[in-house]
């Protein structure tokens, strides 16, 4: 299988994607309820939800060097059986304790499976189809996001919460399992270059240096933060308003449908803008949106608000990985995707903390502020970084001797 042939390896892919990103969505919110149900207050929910992202910090990058220098879909596996495991077991814990450690579990093996996943895109796509793939490949995590809270919450409700959030682990850990049917002959072993093989290795400050790398990851964390806020604070901004919760769960699912419409016409605006420009425009028009989130507007004013900002959201994802893959050295693009995701995970912790902060000092609307300030500056990066259409030059195009030798002279 050449690089861009076959792309029956890319639905399983997202297929399987959809049921692992759809058991995390479902039990994220279920573990909150079992913990509050064992008797958690808000802090130890905080602590609970931060080793979720705190764990993989430490364990990207190892899993980045292992797969630039072997295989990549070991790793599918291995995270479906760490996502299930650690619903499931989340679901018959009875301790705060024990429910932090298998929420650890949870991410360590959603990491497991993303590190694998986008590794295999890279490597198996063409360099002028990654901007497409990586858009498809990102659908399966949208469509996971949108019906995993909505699973979660037919489930939990009800006097008795311990019994039904237990419940709504159990079931997202067997939908987790669901994605090992569409796990069979998934990886091109040929694809494993030479220079991988003999496990050559690229120093991680390298790759940061890299053009391109910083911009990709700091649209990346922008863009998660921003979806991660708004799915946490909006609630809270209904609560304010006199919104009803049912209505909010439908803004939130107009946001991620929106998400899945960006992503599936993602191909046509790169040729129409290139991805320069389509990056910056797309974080620009986010920054104003997420702040006018903040605004005291009707309702079906915030749905069209949210329905414009999760289009653009869409758009930052799978172009920031298309960007750290095209500037990252050849032999190092699992690392530098690794890199991505820790940056995502260190946005994950420190995003809340200080939305909670600052809601705390100026209100529930002012978190969005902020996040429209984070996107700002993302858009001025995204500007500055080096832009290749989907049509554009391969980066691997130069001959493989004059590459190593580039190399051996920035060692020297």
């Amino acid at each position: 299988m050449e690089p861009g042939g076959n792309r029956g390896w890319l639905l399983r892919l997202v297929i399987a994607f959809s049921f692992a990103q759809g058991a995390v969505s479902m039990a994220r919110p279920a573990v909150s309820y079992r913990a509050l149900a064992l008797g958690a207050d808000e802090r130890a929910i905080g602590v609970i939800a931060g080793v979720y992202a705190l764990l993989p910090l430490f364990a990207a990058v190892p899993l980045g060097r292992r797969t630039d220098h072997g295989r990549c879909a070991p790793l599918l596996p291995v995270g479906v059986v760490l996502i299930s495991g650690g619903c499931a077991l989340s679901g018959v814990a009875d301790s705060l304790g024990a429910m932090a450690a298998w929420s650890g579990v949870m991410g360590l093996g959603h990491l497991c499976f993303v590190i694998g996943a986008q590794s295999l895109v890279a490597r198996q796509s063409a360099p002028h189809e990654q901007d497409r793939n990586f858009g498809h490949f990102t659908i399966g995590a949208s469509l996971g996001q949108l019906v995993g809270p909505i699973a979660a919450g037919a489930l939990i409700g009800g006097p008795d919460m311990a019994r039904t959030s237990a419940l709504a682990l159990l079931v997202a850990g067997a939908g987790a399992a669901v994605a090992f049917t569409s796990l069979w002959r998934i990886e091109d072993r040929t694809a494993l270059t030479s220079r991988t093989a003999r496990g050559d290795r690229i120093p991680v400050q390298r790759i940061l240096r890299a053009r391109g790398v910083p911009a990709g990851i700091l649209i990346s964390l922008s863009v998660l933060s921003a979806t991660d806020i708004l799915t946490a604070y909006l609630p809270v901004v209904g609560e304010h308003r006199g919104i009803a919760p049912s209505v909010i769960g439908v803004l939130l699912s107009l946001r991620a449908a929106a998400t899945i419409a960006c992503r599936l016409v993602l191909t046509p605006l790169l040729r129409l803008l290139g991805r320069t420009l389509l990056l910056t425009v797309t974080c620009l028009s986010a920054a104003v949106l997420c702040a006018g989130v903040a605004l005291p507007v009707p309702v079906w004013a915030l749905a069209l608000i949210l329905v414009a900002l999760g289009f653009c959201l869409g758009v930052g994802q799978p172009l920031s990985m298309t960007t750290v893959v095209q500037a990252a050295p050849a032999d190092a693009r699992s690392t530098a995707l690794a890199l991505r995701l820790t940056g995502n995970r260190l946005g994950q912790v420190a995003a809340p903390a200080a939305a909670g902060l600052v809601a705390g000092v100026a209100g529930v609307a002012a978190p969005f502020v902020m996040l429209g300030g984070l996107l700002l500056l993302s858009s001025g990066v995204a500007l500055r970084s080096p832009g290749r259409t989907s049509g554009g030059p391969a980066p691997d195009s130069a001959p493989r001797a004059t590459e190593l030798a580039l190399d051996r002279k920035r060692d020297a």
